[in-house]
């Protein structure tokens, strides 16, 4: 007896999906920028499990902060572009192994210090406040289907 597919492949759609990239002004640690946007904002972001991505050589961990707006029930999301950790599994062995012990999730912006993504179809990420001197003024920036951070995101949603 065959197995009738659910769905073809082919057949769906993929939609590109908009996230925002947040530059610093100054280095700051992750607890000091979370309590400066949380005083300057309804919004209150919290750490939430990291997010983890499995290389060949590496086990990757990058900071997740979220935070839910009360009026538009909208979930954002502020992932750290650089991995705060990473785990050895596998001893390199390669002698050019493009695989090192930090990663970026957006390889061509390591000057990015978060992305910000939101639960919506079309976010508005001008709800979110930053100080002044903290921050450059988020950019908006739009992911194929392609590209391996919309799989991760998609995965993580």
């Amino acid at each position: 007896m065959e197995i009738q597919k659910l769905y073809d492949l082919d057949d769906i759609e993929f939609d590109d999906i908009t996230i925002a990239l947040v530059r610093l002004a100054k280095h700051i640690p992750d607890h000091e920028f979370f309590f400066k946007i949380n005083q300057h904002n309804d919004l209150k972001f919290s750490r939430i499990k990291d997010l983890v991505f499995h290389g060949i050589y590496y086990d990757f961990y990058f900071p997740r902060f979220e935070a839910y707006h009360k009026h538009t029930k909208t979930c954002f999301t502020f992932i750290s572009n650089k991995s705060s950790e990473s785990n050895q599994k596998k001893l390199q062995t390669e002698l050019f192994a493009e695989e090192e012990n930090i990663k970026f999730l957006l390889n061509n912006h390591p000057e990015v210090e978060y992305i910000l993504h939101s639960s919506e179809q079309f976010p508005d990420f001008s709800v979110i406040l930053l100080a002044e001197n903290l921050a450059f003024p988020i950019q908006d920036y739009t992911l194929s289907s392609e590209e391996e951070l919309y799989q991760i995101i998609q995965y993580y949603e």
